[in-house]
């Protein structure tokens, strides 16, 4: 089971902007995407042939011509927040996320290496497509509202209590969201977040099984319910954390 809270690259992509842009210190900024890591190191940057650690290898990026970051959070048949190279697609499809660096042409992909993190830099298309935050959270709250409501006619509680409870709670701010933000991020983005990671979590806990007494029915119903609330989120998460696609102001 995946942890909760923002992705990996989410993180690096809210606070590395928040950096660019003045929003925040370079310290605070390493500080935020280490978290509760060993270390994290960057390897393959333009003109370095070894790793740097992430505190110079963010200043090395800023010399790129790098603005600001965006996530990419694609799955087999949707490359949500991905235009290419074909490899740097690979490589962010596989491991499930990654970063795109706006203004530099790259990208960056994160490995975990035991309690640390090294992340590999690659050529990458900054000029790519990402929801609009603002129709992201519509789209979002119209798939929760359609997907809770067929959980609840399957009957959530009695097969998933876990995925009931995340439901219920959807109204709460979720401070494992909120507390890694950088100060400054809009209204908006906080609660697109916050939201966008309960229903994911809502997703996880619903499909970790067949839910022991459903019929083949009820778990295609089930199945088909959360593939939207999925997308749903996975684009709006995507939204959140890629300033570029923020509302002006």
């Amino acid at each position: 089971m995946t942890s909760p809270g923002l992705p990996l690259s989410g993180r690096f992509a809210l606070w590395f902007t928040a950096w660019a842009t003045g929003r925040t210190s370079l310290d605070d900024a390493r500080d935020a995407v280490v978290a509760d890591d060993t270390a994290h190191d960057v390897l393959g940057l333009p003109g370095e042939s070894g790793s740097q650690s992430l505190i110079v290898a963010l200043g090395t990026i800023r010399g790129t011509g790098a603005t600001g970051a965006g996530l990419a959070l694609p799955v087999p048949g949707d490359l949500t927040g991905l235009a290419g190279p074909a490899p740097f697609n690979a490589d962010v499809l596989e491991t499930g996320e990654g970063v795109v660096l706006d203004g530099a042409d790259l990208g960056l992909v994160p490995h975990r290496t035991g309690a640390g993190v090294q992340w590999v830099c690659r050529p990458a298309v900054s000029r790519r497509q990402v929801p609009d935050a603002a129709e992201a959270d519509r789209m979002l709250r119209r798939a929760l509202i359609d997907t809770t409501a067929a959980l609840v006619d399957l009957d959530v509680a009695r097969w998933r209590p876990e995925a009931a409870d995340e439901l219920m709670a959807l109204r709460r701010p979720d401070d494992r969201t909120t507390g890694s933000l950088p100060c400054g991020t809009p209204p908006l983005v906080v609660r697109l977040a916050s939201l966008a990671v309960r229903c994911r979590r809502i997703v996880e806990l619903a499909l970790e099984d067949e839910g022991g007494s459903l019929t083949a029915a009820e778990a295609v119903r089930r199945r088909d319910a959360l593939a939207a609330l999925e997308q749903a989120s996975r684009r709006a998460l995507v939204a959140a954390c890629s300033p570029a696609a923020w509302p002006p102001g």
